[in-house]
């Protein structure tokens, strides 16, 4: 039985700056009245995912923060509660996010407002579509993206499809086990890879397991 959703307000600190952002309660929270998400098969139990910050979601926005971003076009893939495109925003940068969920967009023109900044370019996507108008980009975000087995090649064609001939790519995994499968598909691709743990995570709660990856392209 769907029930009214419990939200959660918070600040997040990111070096110098505060993300105002509107979160579910919690991951327990569930609410598809006209049975949408599960029209996109997203079931009850992943419905809540989207819409609470992660850890992995922390350590992209701690590293994309201070990331040369000037006159780049970037996207975000899966970005859930996007707080790296708020932040991004905030900085003036050109962003764009992208995810399933349904319910994405709503919360993303929410805590934009939030932050009084300008609304930020959305679409919701599925990586096993072709998105003509989408573009091309010269930097691709995203966090935890890797969730399941099947999603390795769906990424690493999606950002293959959008990756201008210099793009940069960066990636944080929280340590599911695809990542070196990521990588190999990438490097046939053509993309060099490093992976690479982060540091000075302290805002977190608990060590972080995972890896920072980043993909790249020699001209």
């Amino acid at each position: 039985m769907t029930t009214p959703l419990r939200l959660r307000y918070q600040t997040i600190e990111i070096g110098d700056t505060d993300i105002h952002v509107c979160t579910l309660r919690d991951n327990q929270q569930f609410s598809d009245p006209e049975g949408t998400a599960e029209a996109l098969g997203i079931s009850s139990a992943t419905w809540p995912l989207f819409g609470i910050i992660w850890p992995s979601g922390l350590v992209l926005a701690h590293f994309i923060s201070t990331y040369p971003t000037e006159g780049k076009r970037i996207l975000e893939m899966g970005c859930g509660m996007a707080l790296s495109s708020l932040l991004l925003n905030h900085q003036n940068a050109d962003i764009t996010a992208t995810d399933y969920h349904p319910e994405a967009e709503l919360f993303l023109k929410r805590n934009a407002l939030l932050n009084q900044g300008k609304e930020i370019v959305y679409q919701r996507i599925d990586w096993a579509e072709i998105h003509n108008d989408l573009g091309k980009f010269d930097l691709i975000i995203g966090s935890d993206v890797l969730y399941e087995d099947e999603h390795v090649k769906l990424v690493a064609d999606f950002m293959h499809k959008h990756a201008s001939e210099n793009c940069e790519i960066i990636l944080v995994d929280p340590g599911r086990g695809n990542k070196n499968k990521l990588g190999k598909l990438m490097q046939q691709y053509g993309y060099r890879f490093t992976a690479v743990k982060p540091v000075h995570t302290d805002y977190l709660d608990k060590p972080f397991k995972g890896h920072i990856l980043k993909f790249w392209r020699d001209n």
